[in-house]
């Protein structure tokens, strides 16, 4: 994702500039340290484990499907496929809810 990123990010800036790359590079980019930064607590007790993995592979997913449709449009002026930004979008948002979800469970959970 991070290698992805820079890629859209180069080529937003040099080869289609305002074509909408430079906000696929940056999910890609934000979400690939906020899966890095979120792993780790896969070890730590009290958090459920099944969140945040849900959490890690929406972002994940829906991160991929937002950037590459976003590409798709901007590079070969088709999309990936109906709809694929949005259901990447709302995936991202999913994971969004479901890392809010694990934290909160966690803070009320006994250790």
């Amino acid at each position: 994702m991070g290698v992805a990123g820079v890629v859209l990010a180069a080529l937003a800036a040099h080869a289609a500039p305002g074509a909408g790359l430079d906000g696929a590079a940056y999910m890609l980019l934000f979400h690939a340290v906020a899966i890095l930064a979120a792993s780790p607590l896969l070890n730590r007790p009290g958090v459920p484990p099944a969140i945040l993995v849900i959490s890690l592979c929406a972002w994940l997913s829906g991160t991929v499907l937002f950037s590459a449709d976003i590409a798709m449009r901007a590079v070969a002026a088709q999309h990936l496929f109906p709809m694929a930004a949005p259901i990447g979008g709302f995936a991202m948002i999913a994971g969004c809810l479901a890392l809010a979800t694990a934290a909160t469970v966690s803070a009320f959970r006994k250790h």
